[in-house]
């Protein structure tokens, strides 16, 4: 036997161990499952998993092919501050309750497995050159969870597709209120001013492609605050790549 096939064996023998004390679970429900980072038949089913046909700027589902470059009406009456927007999944109870656990439970494995599933859209939102850069938290809010949710998930994908991570080149300048039970015009006023880049990471951001990664987009308040900070610092462009998305056609 070749030597460099003994740490493969090695390493084969190790995940069996693992996995017989601590079997692969599905993020959702704790069912077991064959590997990690898969969900169980339900929770599997109840997923809503998007992609073509969509609007090419937001990434609004489509009932029909519409064309590569069609945008929905909402992107031509007024254009969102970002260039592209894409979701794994459409937000609903399985993809809420797995986002939560992120969020709350103290699971930050679980960033993985967003990350395994939001990879598939890496292709609509990468570009030469381009960047993984987080949605930020307060530290304030850091120090009571502990972590940042959008980090992670950014450091799972950057490992999954080799395009770097940048960590700290977006800062959160003032905590903000939870945006829950406010109006589309109220959260953007709650979080306008709140994100910055920082002058010392200024010339790491200049002319590249970003890619803000994030759990949920919602109304788009944080994050459109977020593309408005980088493009104003020097962003070439700036793609919003969520493990989970809002899918609402009728306005708010």
């Amino acid at each position: 036997m070749e030597a460099a096939a003994l740490p493969r064996l090695g390493r084969a023998a190790l995940r069996q161990v693992v996995d017989f004390a601590l079997p692969p679970r599905c993020p959702a429900c704790g069912t077991i499952v064959p590997e990690p980072n898969l969900f169980c038949l339900a929770c599997w089913r109840s997923l809503a998993f998007l992609g073509e046909p969509c609007c090419a700027r937001c990434g609004l589902p489509f009932d029909y092919e519409a064309g590569d470059q069609v945008e929905c009406g909402r992107c031509l009456a007024e254009p969102p501050p970002f260039d592209r927007l894409r979701a794994a999944v459409a937000y609903g109870e399985t993809a809420r309750k797995v986002a939560l656990k992120l969020k709350y439970s103290g699971r930050p494995g679980i960033a993985e497995t967003l990350a395994h599933f939001m990879a598939r859209q890496l292709t609509h939102c990468a570009a030469d050159g381009a960047v993984l850069v987080p949605v930020p938290l307060h530290r304030w809010r850091i120090w009571k969870r502990g972590y940042n949710q959008a980090a992670l998930i950014a450091s799972a994908l950057s490992r999954r597709s080799g395009i770097p991570a940048e960590l700290d080149l977006l800062r959160r300048t003032r905590a903000t209120p939870p945006l829950r039970g406010l109006g589309r015009r109220e959260r953007a006023l709650t979080v306008r001013g709140a994100f910055a880049v920082p002058e010392a990471t200024r010339a790491r951001l200049r002319g590249r492609h970003v890619i803000l990664v994030d759990d949920v987009f919602t109304s788009g308040a944080t994050a459109g605050a977020c593309a408005r900070a980088l493009r104003r610092a020097g962003a070439l462009s700036v793609a919003i790549l969520a493990w989970a998305r809002v899918v609402r056609t009728e306005p708010d």
